[in-house]
Protein backbone atom coordinates (compact mmCIF):
# COMPACT_ATOMS: atom_id res chain seq x y z
CA UNK A 1 0.00 0.00 0.00
CA UNK A 2 2.81 2.72 0.57
CA UNK A 3 3.75 1.85 -2.96
CA UNK A 4 0.38 3.43 -3.97
CA UNK A 5 0.37 6.21 -1.30
CA UNK A 6 3.84 7.28 -3.20
CA UNK A 7 2.72 7.20 -6.42
CA UNK A 8 -1.02 9.27 -5.64
CA UNK A 9 1.43 11.44 -4.37
CA UNK A 10 3.68 12.34 -6.90
CA UNK A 11 0.48 12.55 -9.22
CA UNK A 12 -0.76 14.86 -7.19
CA UNK A 13 2.05 16.86 -7.47
CA UNK A 14 2.49 16.80 -11.16
CA UNK A 15 -1.35 18.26 -11.45
CA UNK A 16 0.29 21.86 -12.13
CA UNK A 17 -0.28 25.02 -9.71
CA UNK A 18 -3.13 26.11 -10.71
CA UNK A 19 -5.30 22.98 -10.28
CA UNK A 20 -2.98 21.76 -7.68
CA UNK A 21 -4.12 24.75 -5.35
CA UNK A 22 -7.76 23.91 -5.47
CA UNK A 23 -7.35 20.49 -4.96
CA UNK A 24 -5.13 20.85 -1.61
CA UNK A 25 -6.20 18.51 1.25
CA UNK A 26 -6.77 15.63 -0.79
CA UNK A 27 -6.30 12.24 0.47
CA UNK A 28 -6.02 8.61 -0.64
CA UNK A 29 -8.12 5.97 1.62
CA UNK A 30 -8.16 3.23 -0.25
CA UNK A 31 -11.57 2.88 -0.04
CA UNK A 32 -13.32 0.97 -2.93
CA UNK A 33 -16.50 0.49 -4.48
CA UNK A 34 -18.15 -2.78 -6.37
CA UNK A 35 -21.42 -1.80 -7.48
CA UNK A 36 -22.81 0.80 -5.26
CA UNK A 37 -20.76 3.48 -3.61
CA UNK A 38 -21.80 5.21 -0.48
CA UNK A 39 -19.58 7.82 0.68
CA UNK A 40 -20.09 10.73 2.77
CA UNK A 41 -15.80 12.31 3.09
CA UNK A 42 -15.00 14.69 0.95
CA UNK A 43 -11.14 15.61 -0.22
CA UNK A 44 -10.73 11.94 -0.30
CA UNK A 45 -9.97 9.31 -3.68
CA UNK A 46 -11.88 6.67 -3.67
CA UNK A 47 -13.11 4.04 -6.62
CA UNK A 48 -16.67 4.95 -7.62
CA UNK A 49 -18.65 3.18 -10.05
CA UNK A 50 -19.04 4.91 -13.55
CA UNK A 51 -23.07 4.92 -13.48
CA UNK A 52 -23.30 7.00 -10.48
CA UNK A 53 -21.40 10.14 -12.29
CA UNK A 54 -22.91 12.42 -14.19
CA UNK A 55 -21.03 14.61 -16.57
CA UNK A 56 -20.02 17.78 -16.07
CA UNK A 57 -22.46 20.49 -17.27
CA UNK A 58 -20.35 23.36 -17.06
CA UNK A 59 -17.40 21.79 -19.24
CA UNK A 60 -15.75 24.12 -20.84
CA UNK A 61 -14.77 21.38 -23.88
CA UNK A 62 -18.18 20.23 -26.37
CA UNK A 63 -15.58 18.04 -28.78
CA UNK A 64 -14.17 14.79 -28.06
CA UNK A 65 -11.82 13.37 -30.99
CA UNK A 66 -13.19 9.40 -30.81
CA UNK A 67 -9.99 8.78 -32.58
CA UNK A 68 -7.84 9.59 -29.08
CA UNK A 69 -10.80 8.36 -27.37
CA UNK A 70 -10.24 4.99 -28.36
CA UNK A 71 -6.87 5.00 -28.02
CA UNK A 72 -6.80 6.03 -24.29
CA UNK A 73 -9.48 3.29 -23.60
CA UNK A 74 -6.90 1.14 -25.32
CA UNK A 75 -3.99 2.18 -23.09
CA UNK A 76 -6.69 2.19 -19.96
CA UNK A 77 -6.91 -1.53 -20.50
CA UNK A 78 -3.26 -2.40 -19.94
CA UNK A 79 -2.10 0.44 -17.74
CA UNK A 80 -5.19 1.56 -15.84
CA UNK A 81 -6.48 4.93 -14.69
CA UNK A 82 -2.92 6.26 -13.89
CA UNK A 83 -4.42 9.95 -13.03
CA UNK A 84 -8.12 10.08 -10.40
CA UNK A 85 -10.73 12.44 -11.96
CA UNK A 86 -12.30 14.69 -9.53
CA UNK A 87 -15.71 15.08 -8.55
CA UNK A 88 -18.25 16.25 -6.17
CA UNK A 89 -20.91 14.29 -4.69
CA UNK A 90 -24.36 15.07 -5.16
CA UNK A 91 -26.18 12.83 -2.68
CA UNK A 92 -25.19 9.64 -0.82
CA UNK A 93 -25.31 7.68 -4.24
CA UNK A 94 -24.42 10.35 -6.92
CA UNK A 95 -21.40 11.86 -8.34
CA UNK A 96 -20.75 14.93 -10.61
CA UNK A 97 -17.53 15.42 -12.97
CA UNK A 98 -15.60 18.77 -12.02
CA UNK A 99 -12.56 17.62 -14.87
CA UNK A 100 -11.08 14.30 -16.26
CA UNK A 101 -14.27 13.90 -18.29
CA UNK A 102 -11.95 12.37 -21.13
CA UNK A 103 -10.84 9.87 -18.70
CA UNK A 104 -14.25 9.09 -17.79
CA UNK A 105 -15.25 8.16 -21.51
CA UNK A 106 -12.45 6.37 -22.07
CA UNK A 107 -12.81 4.23 -19.09
CA UNK A 108 -16.37 3.41 -20.29
CA UNK A 109 -15.64 2.76 -23.70
CA UNK A 110 -12.77 0.11 -21.74
CA UNK A 111 -15.62 -1.33 -20.19
CA UNK A 112 -14.24 -0.20 -16.71
CA UNK A 113 -17.00 -0.32 -14.14
CA UNK A 114 -15.60 1.55 -11.53
CA UNK A 115 -13.01 4.43 -11.69
CA UNK A 116 -10.78 6.14 -9.09
CA UNK A 117 -11.77 9.53 -8.22
CA UNK A 118 -10.84 12.85 -6.08
CA UNK A 119 -14.20 13.72 -4.39
CA UNK A 120 -14.16 17.15 -3.41
CA UNK A 121 -16.80 20.34 -2.21
CA UNK A 122 -17.49 22.51 -5.16
CA UNK A 123 -20.35 24.95 -5.78
CA UNK A 124 -21.15 25.83 -9.63
CA UNK A 125 -18.57 28.77 -10.29
CA UNK A 126 -15.88 26.55 -8.15
CA UNK A 127 -17.01 23.49 -10.75
CA UNK A 128 -16.42 26.34 -13.86
CA UNK A 129 -13.26 27.28 -12.65
CA UNK A 130 -11.78 24.00 -11.87
CA UNK A 131 -12.79 22.32 -15.72
CA UNK A 132 -11.43 25.78 -17.46
CA UNK A 133 -7.96 25.69 -15.46
CA UNK A 134 -7.83 21.34 -16.14
CA UNK A 135 -8.37 22.25 -20.01
CA UNK A 136 -5.82 25.25 -20.39
CA UNK A 137 -3.02 23.23 -18.20
CA UNK A 138 -3.61 20.69 -21.25
CA UNK A 139 -0.80 20.69 -23.71
CA UNK A 140 -3.29 20.10 -26.98
CA UNK A 141 -5.17 23.11 -26.27
CA UNK A 142 -5.00 25.39 -29.06
CA UNK A 143 -4.48 29.17 -28.34
CA UNK A 144 -7.85 30.26 -29.15
CA UNK A 145 -9.05 27.69 -26.78
CA UNK A 146 -7.14 28.60 -24.25
CA UNK A 147 -7.56 32.28 -24.94
CA UNK A 148 -11.47 31.33 -24.72
CA UNK A 149 -10.81 29.81 -21.34
CA UNK A 150 -8.95 32.82 -19.73
CA UNK A 151 -11.56 35.24 -21.01
CA UNK A 152 -14.54 32.72 -19.79
CA UNK A 153 -12.63 32.65 -16.32
CA UNK A 154 -12.75 35.99 -15.98
CA UNK A 155 -16.33 37.05 -17.01
CA UNK A 156 -17.78 34.17 -15.56
CA UNK A 157 -15.67 33.51 -12.32
CA UNK A 158 -14.84 37.11 -11.82
CA UNK A 159 -11.70 36.88 -11.71
CA UNK A 160 -8.67 39.73 -12.33
CA UNK A 161 -5.90 39.32 -14.18
CA UNK A 162 -3.33 39.21 -11.46
CA UNK A 163 -5.69 36.64 -9.96
CA UNK A 164 -5.99 34.16 -13.45
CA UNK A 165 -2.14 34.64 -13.57
CA UNK A 166 -2.12 33.21 -10.27
CA UNK A 167 -4.29 30.30 -10.69
CA UNK A 168 -3.15 29.15 -14.04
CA UNK A 169 0.45 29.54 -13.08
CA UNK A 170 1.41 32.09 -16.14
CA UNK A 171 2.17 35.78 -15.94
CA UNK A 172 -0.01 38.60 -16.63
CA UNK A 173 1.40 39.50 -19.78
CA UNK A 174 1.22 35.58 -21.00
CA UNK A 175 -2.52 36.11 -19.90
CA UNK A 176 -2.79 39.60 -21.90
CA UNK A 177 -1.47 37.94 -25.31
CA UNK A 178 -3.57 35.20 -25.38
CA UNK A 179 -6.69 37.35 -24.52
CA UNK A 180 -5.34 39.81 -27.15
CA UNK A 181 -6.10 36.84 -30.00
CA UNK A 182 -10.06 37.16 -29.20
CA UNK A 183 -9.79 40.78 -31.04
CA UNK A 184 -8.90 39.50 -34.15
CA UNK A 185 -11.24 39.04 -36.95
CA UNK A 186 -13.28 35.48 -37.18
CA UNK A 187 -11.27 34.59 -39.98
CA UNK A 188 -7.72 34.77 -38.54
CA UNK A 189 -8.69 33.67 -35.56
CA UNK A 190 -10.66 30.04 -37.26
CA UNK A 191 -6.99 29.36 -38.95
CA UNK A 192 -5.00 30.10 -35.67
CA UNK A 193 -7.42 27.23 -34.08
CA UNK A 194 -6.63 24.95 -37.44
CA UNK A 195 -3.15 25.58 -37.27
CA UNK A 196 -3.56 27.03 -40.26
CA UNK A 197 -1.53 29.93 -39.07
CA UNK A 198 0.43 30.22 -35.52
CA UNK A 199 0.55 32.10 -32.34
CA UNK A 200 3.24 34.04 -33.32
CA UNK A 201 1.70 34.73 -36.67
CA UNK A 202 -1.12 36.13 -34.59
CA UNK A 203 0.39 37.98 -32.43
CA UNK A 204 2.08 40.05 -35.57
CA UNK A 205 -1.41 40.73 -37.59
CA UNK A 206 -2.77 42.06 -34.20
CA UNK A 207 -0.33 45.11 -34.36
CA UNK A 208 -2.17 46.03 -37.69
CA UNK A 209 -4.74 48.69 -37.05
CA UNK A 210 -7.49 47.71 -39.12
CA UNK A 211 -9.47 44.51 -39.98
CA UNK A 212 -9.09 44.94 -43.60
CA UNK A 213 -5.37 45.29 -43.45
CA UNK A 214 -5.18 42.50 -40.99
CA UNK A 215 -7.24 40.57 -43.19
CA UNK A 216 -5.14 41.49 -46.16
CA UNK A 217 -1.81 40.52 -44.68
CA UNK A 218 -3.61 37.18 -43.22
CA UNK A 219 -4.57 36.03 -46.92
CA UNK A 220 -0.94 36.58 -47.90
CA UNK A 221 0.39 34.50 -45.21
CA UNK A 222 -1.58 32.34 -45.99
CA UNK A 223 -0.81 32.07 -50.02
CA UNK A 224 2.84 32.35 -49.96
CA UNK A 225 3.12 30.58 -46.25
CA UNK A 226 5.05 33.73 -45.03
CA UNK A 227 7.37 32.82 -41.82
CA UNK A 228 6.75 34.53 -38.80
CA UNK A 229 9.49 36.91 -39.22
CA UNK A 230 8.39 37.89 -42.72
CA UNK A 231 5.44 39.06 -41.26
CA UNK A 232 7.03 40.87 -38.70
CA UNK A 233 8.84 42.61 -41.24
CA UNK A 234 5.27 43.25 -43.13
CA UNK A 235 3.90 45.07 -40.33
CA UNK A 236 6.48 47.15 -39.90
CA UNK A 237 7.16 48.30 -43.24
CA UNK A 238 2.91 49.12 -43.14
CA UNK A 239 3.18 50.82 -39.78
CA UNK A 240 6.55 52.93 -40.72
CA UNK A 241 4.29 54.00 -44.15
CA UNK A 242 1.64 55.22 -42.17
CA UNK A 243 4.33 57.55 -40.38
CA UNK A 244 5.68 59.09 -43.29
CA UNK A 245 3.46 61.93 -45.08
CA UNK A 246 1.91 61.98 -48.48
CA UNK A 247 3.31 64.53 -49.87
CA UNK A 248 -0.13 65.53 -51.71
CA UNK A 249 -2.05 65.43 -48.92
CA UNK A 250 0.60 67.69 -47.29
CA UNK A 251 0.08 70.35 -50.28
CA UNK A 252 -3.71 70.36 -50.12
CA UNK A 253 -2.97 70.76 -46.46
CA UNK A 254 -1.21 73.72 -46.55
CA UNK A 255 -3.71 75.51 -49.58
CA UNK A 256 -6.40 74.82 -46.96
CA UNK A 257 -3.98 76.68 -44.41
CA UNK A 258 -3.87 79.58 -46.38
CA UNK A 259 -7.62 79.73 -46.60
CA UNK A 260 -7.84 79.30 -43.34
CA UNK A 261 -5.25 82.51 -42.53
CA UNK A 262 -7.46 84.28 -45.03
CA UNK A 263 -10.35 83.78 -43.07
CA UNK A 264 -8.91 85.15 -39.95
CA UNK A 265 -7.73 88.16 -41.74
CA UNK A 266 -11.08 89.38 -43.01
CA UNK A 267 -12.90 88.37 -39.77
CA UNK A 268 -10.63 90.02 -37.38
CA UNK A 269 -11.03 92.88 -39.53
CA UNK A 270 -14.59 93.21 -39.81
CA UNK A 271 -14.49 92.81 -36.04
CA UNK A 272 -12.22 94.99 -34.66
CA UNK A 273 -10.31 92.47 -33.01
CA UNK A 274 -8.12 89.11 -33.59
CA UNK A 275 -10.02 86.36 -34.39
CA UNK A 276 -8.91 82.97 -34.55
CA UNK A 277 -10.07 79.79 -36.54
CA UNK A 278 -8.51 76.66 -36.10
CA UNK A 279 -9.35 73.76 -38.35
CA UNK A 280 -8.53 69.88 -38.74
CA UNK A 281 -7.82 67.70 -42.02
CA UNK A 282 -11.38 66.67 -41.19
CA UNK A 283 -13.00 69.85 -42.11
CA UNK A 284 -13.64 70.22 -38.23
CA UNK A 285 -12.74 73.34 -35.74
CA UNK A 286 -13.44 76.55 -34.18
CA UNK A 287 -13.46 79.97 -34.12
CA UNK A 288 -12.58 82.39 -31.19
CA UNK A 289 -13.50 85.93 -30.69
CA UNK A 290 -11.86 87.64 -27.49
CA UNK A 291 -12.75 90.42 -26.06
CA UNK A 292 -11.34 92.50 -23.12
CA UNK A 293 -14.59 94.34 -21.69
CA UNK A 294 -18.24 94.22 -21.39
CA UNK A 295 -18.55 97.40 -23.79
CA UNK A 296 -16.09 95.36 -26.52
CA UNK A 297 -18.42 92.54 -25.93
CA UNK A 298 -22.03 94.50 -26.65
CA UNK A 299 -20.05 95.63 -29.57
CA UNK A 300 -18.97 92.00 -31.18
CA UNK A 301 -22.95 91.31 -30.76
CA UNK A 302 -24.29 94.37 -31.97
CA UNK A 303 -22.10 92.96 -35.51
CA UNK A 304 -23.80 89.43 -35.22
CA UNK A 305 -26.86 91.25 -34.70
CA UNK A 306 -27.26 89.11 -31.58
Amino acid sequence: MSDNNNSTAKRKGGLGRGLGSLLEGNKYTGKTAESTTTINEVNTIADIAIDQIQTNPYQPRTHFDQAALEELAESIKIQGIIQPITVRQLDQNTFQLISGERRYQAAKIAGLTSIPAYIRKADDQQMLEMALIENIQRENLNAIEIALSYQRLLTECSLKQEELGDRVGKKRTTVTNYLRLLKLPPDIQIALRDNVITMGHARALINIDTVEQQLDVFKEVVAKELSVRKVEELVRNLQNAKKKPDPQQKLVFNKYEEEIKTVETRLSSQFGTKIQVKANNDGKGEIKIPFLSVEELNRILEILNY
